[in-house]
């Protein structure tokens, strides 16, 4: 009786390390599945399913909160930092396969995406006219960060050496004509929302380098293209506060 009763326990004790065993295994399956999944997506798509797993885990309401339901419905999340440094990484892949990587520097900070372009690659001196090479790496970028719902901030910058012509009285309005007139290729040529972009000029005040050399003065002379954070996007005014809806 003995002998039979210690074979039985034998075999329920096998049965049960083998259902762990096979729960363990089916476990990992679903997990290689899912990372196989991630490891194929874009940036856009990403960010998508980062904002709908954030609202869930937190019920919901942070996204009801922030851009309402019908964004949710439609899957609109707005960037985090993580996802711009995937745009960072194709905008690089894209002007090194055009062979235009030294006419522009990306870096992410607490802004968001920033995109320096020299002042070579889009005008000459002392013009706010954009060259016809300037089309090509504006295309470029636009490419890579059209399907971003994050606002874009294009800012102009100067060197230190004053203007004043007739119609650039100080680098000021010769920043914000820059500034202005990639904002208005986006949106003449691409058909970008006006509500999404906005331009500043800041002349020579934030210089990248110090105005103290041809090559520093050079570098300072440029537009930056800014994917603003998720955080700073929330904060940009809509234009339905305004009254008007994107073209």
């Amino acid at each position: 009786m003995r002998r039979l009763r210690r074979k039985k326990d034998d075999q329920e004790d096998f049965g049960r390390w083998l259902l762990t065993y096979a729960d363990m295994i089916t476990l990992l399956l679903a997990l290689f599945i899912v990372m196989y999944s991630m490891s194929r997506v874009d940036a856009k798509r990403f960010g998508k399913m980062a904002e709908a797993l954030n609202g869930i885990l937190k019920g919901g309401h942070s996204i009801l909160k922030n851009h309402g339901e019908e964004q949710l419905k439609t899957g609109h999340g707005v960037l985090k930092l993580g996802d711009l440094r995937m745009i960072q990484r194709q905008v690089e892949e894209q002007f090194k396969t055009k062979e235009r990587g030294e006419e522009v520097l990306t870096e992410v900070t607490e802004r968001g995406l920033v995109v320096h372009i020299v002042e070579s690659a889009l005008f000459d001196i002392a013009s706010a006219d954009l060259q016809p090479r300037a089309q090509e790496l504006l295309d470029l970028i636009y490419e890579e960060i059209k399907d971003t719902p994050n606002h874009v901030r294009v800012e102009g910058h100067t060197d230190d050496l004053q203007i004043k012509t007739a119609r650039f009285p100080s680098n000021w309005e010769l920043s914000g004509a820059r500034a202005t007139e990639v904002v208005r290729y986006f949106i003449d040529e691409h058909n970008m929302p006006p509500g999404r972009i906005s331009a500043l000029g800041y002349g020579e005040y934030r210089p990248i380098r110090p105005n103290n050399s041809i090559e520093n003065r050079a570098t300072n002379r440029r537009v930056d293209i800014v994917i603003l954070t998720r955080e700073l996007s929330l904060t940009e005014p809509s234009a339905q506060l305004y009254g008007q809806t994107d073209q």
